[in-house]
């Protein structure tokens, strides 16, 4: 059986350090098998955040080897065992204790973002008319499960930490959701270029490299999102028009 060396940080928002395990390795075991190992036989007060182990809930994200991943989906035999394994929290976050980070200031912004508002339905019954090209096209946005590993890879909200200035990949994507939505009629541009930050992201391709469920942020999300305010707010002829009607 083999035996690797996880080296896993432990501390709190005052500060911390990384402490070497040696743990088993069997067929099949992911990362957060290991860390379960490791809380369970060696330190029994390592927080770890988990609910679903299926890569479907989100909660276990965390840095492995330096990039963020969920710890039920890396498999430990896509990992080199002659060198420590590190696990570390999320960097984009404030440190709760040990792998543990809060998130919350990501359930703020998505309070900011203004809701989906429908048009009136388009037959007596009360239903609407789409076409499946408009449908399929959100469809890919809706498989977000809020790990938020997009978040903590983009260099805006790790390294430069503008959570004020901007939302983040993640809620490009919601509002990328809302503002493709065929049935949508609320209009969030005007947020998009002043609050919301879309200028800061360089689509660097970071956000969409780490998703676990390969949705393609930056090409299908960020970019036509960008399309769209370029258009309305720097296009010479639509400047023209809005000379005529009210600032968004």
């Amino acid at each position: 059986m083999a035996t690797a060396t996880f080296r896993i940080w432990r501390g709190d928002a005052s500060g911390g350090r990384f402490v070497d395990y040696q743990n088993p390795v069997t067929e099949g075991m992911v990362v957060l098998d290991a860390v379960h190992q490791v809380q369970a036989e060696q330190a029994n007060d390592l927080a770890c955040r988990w609910n679903c182990k299926a890569g479907k809930c989100g909660s276990c994200s965390a840095e492995i080897n330096g990039k963020p991943r969920l710890m039920c989906m890396t498999r430990m035999d896509t990992l080199p065992l002659d060198a420590p394994i590190t696990v570390e929290p999320m960097q984009a976050f404030p440190i709760v204790r040990d792998l543990v980070t809060d998130v919350s200031w990501n359930y703020a912004v998505k309070k900011r973002i203004k809701p989906f508002k429908p048009r009136k339905p388009d037959a007596a019954d009360g239903t609407w008319r789409m076409g499946q090209e408009d449908v399929d096209r959100v469809q890919e946005f809706r498989k977000c499960i809020e790990c938020y590993l997009c978040q903590d890879v983009c260099h805006v909200l790790r390294e430069h930490h503008m959570h004020e200035q901007f939302v983040g990949p993640r809620f490009l994507v919601h509002v990328a959701a809302l503002e493709m939505h065929p049935l949508d009629t609320e209009n969030r541009l005007g947020e998009l270029r002043k609050t919301q930050g879309l200028g800061l992201c360089n689509i660097t391709k970071c956000c969409t490299t780490v998703c676990p469920e390969h949705i393609t942020i930056t090409d299908n999300a960020i970019i036509p999102l960008k399309e769209r305010v370029v258009d309305e707010f720097y296009d010479p002829l639509t400047r023209l028009f809005r000379m005529f009607r009210p600032e968004r």
